[in-house]
């Protein structure tokens, strides 16, 4: 399923949403002149597993270049087709949560949620030497959040049918949910076997999409509810 748009307007600009995208476009189009440093631009600032699980434990740069990759690696893509990817899903479902939550509770929920995304697939993937980089574990987070938001608001939808393709409209519950089954699948074919070699990210999807739903509700709960009991006193 490829979803094209989703008929559930917002009622506020995504000032943070179109930031994040276009942040995102500049970084992608920085790394293309890097050319033959790509690599090692990657390595510094993607989240490397093995480096995370073999840190010497001091506060000194090791640190900080250890772990400031889990923020610098969400605005990090391996290709167009990457980038085009998640920043599509962003744009279609990022408004709506953005709306409910507000610009800046907006950027420090995707940040958050793209920090734990990283730290699942660290844990799942200690071994590795190899980059993780995307934002698709923060916009994981966003389309379990849209999900659980906004279950019945209709997306309309590119589904494969034998040899055709169809466009029809879906639930999101249908959409988002089908999304995270194929996510927890190929997470789960993961474990068994070898890391060694590069790919998807499965389960910082499988983490950015739970943490995203959770986070959600805490957020809610503490400022968005607090915020209305206040205005109606």
């Amino acid at each position: 399923m490829i979803p094209i748009r989703d008929r559930n307007p917002s009622g506020t600009f995504p000032y943070v949403t179109i930031g994040i995208i276009v942040t995102n476009i500049f970084i992608f189009l920085y790394e293309l002149s890097l050319g033959s440093g790509l690599n090692i631009f990657l390595k510094q600032y993607g989240v490397v597993p093995y480096n995370v699980k073999h840190y010497d434990h001091t506060f000194d740069l090791t640190l900080i270049h250890t772990f400031f990759p889990f923020i610098s690696s969400t605005f990090l893509h391996a290709g167009f087709i990457h980038l085009i990817g998640n920043m599509w899903f962003l744009w279609i479902f990022g408004d709506n949560i953005e709306d409910k939550l507000g610009h800046i509770k907006y950027l420090g929920f995707y940040i958050l949620c793209g920090i734990i995304a990283s730290s699942v697939h660290v844990f799942f993937n200690s071994h590795s030497v190899i980059p993780c980089i995307g934002a698709s574990g923060a916009i994981a987070a966003v389309l379990g959040a849209y999900m659980v938001t906004f279950p019945r608001a209709r997306v309309t939808t590119v589904v494969p049918i034998f040899f055709f393709l169809q466009i029809i409209e879906l639930p999101a519950m249908i959409v988002l949910g089908f999304w995270f089954v194929i996510q927890f699948f190929y997470g789960a074919v993961s474990i068994t076997t070898s890391t060694s070699g590069g790919g998807v990210a499965w389960w910082a999807h499988i983490g950015g999409f739970v943490s995203g739903i959770i986070l959600f509700y805490i957020i809610r709960i503490l400022f968005v509810r607090k915020h209305v009991r206040r205005r109606y006193r």
